[in-house]
């Protein structure tokens, strides 16, 4: 079916007994492949599904067993960020998903500030007709966000059917990623476990915070991998969830925070205060307190193929920046 034939033609749908007493929405996303619940709701929210005849906005209707659902898609539009020719370091891509290696300095998505350069301008230009319409709009599925100066993997989805089977996998964690933090000090025990629910700090918008506003859960697993004297630690974590700033706020909760972390960073009366400790010259000290960014980096991901079922595992180098750090120290 084409894109002019679908703003055309309804797709319809006969909710059966076991979709029978749940949401329309959830009714909706289990009988009809391809569509996500947040893509349903927007549909729904637009005055383009019909229940029984009649135009229902209401996602939270409760559907009865034999009533027919008729959904109008619109016709595609072209979504707001325009593509822009910027390089992409491709880790792997078919025709579902791509997986890249995303530099420190990129934003992920365009915003405030940040209307182009972005990933998501990348992704349009580089995508190009490959890119789902469903919903109306042609856009790269962002299903996790790594920080503007936050380096390493991403996955992301081509069409809506990808979108929601990495969404699910992000939910319920199967979706794994690792990453690599040069922390202040050295944590102890060298191994555990952070559980600290995160929201937006109260005194600094710009923060996030251990129990703040509207905290929700966050667990991040750690590990030291290699410890600089008592100075410096090269830290592995795991997040069994994905809060905003998640590593970067547990690691100053537990006393030790990124090296280069302009909001959550230790100062520099610490750092020179550590390495000096350590038996670290000056110069060394300096190096580590001029780092331009958060010592992070997203080293591997693996999840399962959200169309093939298939087990993908992708893992990759620090850069060069966080490298000369380690090669310092």
């Amino acid at each position: 079916m084409t894109d002019s034939d679908q703003s055309k033609e309804p797709l319809r749908f006969v909710i059966d007994e076991v979709n029978a007493g749940q949401r329309l929405d959830k009714a909706v996303a289990a009988l009809a492949d391809g569509f996500s619940r947040s893509r349903l709701q927007g549909l729904i929210q637009s005055g383009a599904l019909r229940l029984n005849g009649l135009v229902c906005a209401d996602a939270s209707h409760k559907v009865s067993r034999g009533s027919v659902v008729e959904i109008v898609i619109p016709p595609l539009e072209e979504a707001a960020p325009q593509p822009e020719d910027i390089p992409l370091d491709i880790v792997y891509e078919d025709e579902h998903l791509l997986v890249i290696n995303k530099p420190a300095g990129l934003v992920v998505h365009p915003g405030a500030g940040n209307v182009s350069g972005t990933l998501v301008n990348a992704l349009l230009y580089h995508c190009g007709e490959s890119l789902s319409g469903i919903g109306g709009v042609a856009r790269p599925g962002i299903v996790h966000r790594l920080d503007k100066d936050t380096s390493g993997l991403m996955v992301v989805a081509k069409n809506d059917q990808a979108h929601q089977g990495l969404a699910a996998q992000l939910e319920d964690r199967s979706l794994s990623r690792v990453y690599q933090a040069l922390v202040l000090k050295v944590p102890v025990p060298v191994k555990g476990c952070v559980d600290m629910p995160i929201g937006r700090d109260a005194r600094n918008r710009l923060k996030m915070a251990v129990k703040g506003q509207s905290a929700k859960a966050a667990r991040t697993h750690y590990r030291v991998l290699k410890a600089y004297g008592e100075a410096f630690s090269l830290v592995e974590c795991k997040l069994e969830s994905g809060r905003t700033h998640q590593i970067r706020v547990h690691m100053q909760a537990i006393k030790h925070p990124l090296i280069g972390d302009p909001l959550y960073g230790p100062q520099d009366t610490a750092v020179r205060a550590a390495a000096k400790k350590a038996g670290y010259d000056g110069e060394i000290a300096q190096k580590l307190i001029d780092f331009p960014r958060q010592a992070l980096h997203a080293q591997v991901i693996s999840f399962m193929h959200p169309v093939s079922g298939r087990e993908h595992r992708y893992e990759v180098d620090a850069p060069q920046d966080f490298f000369n750090l380690l090669k310092m120290l």
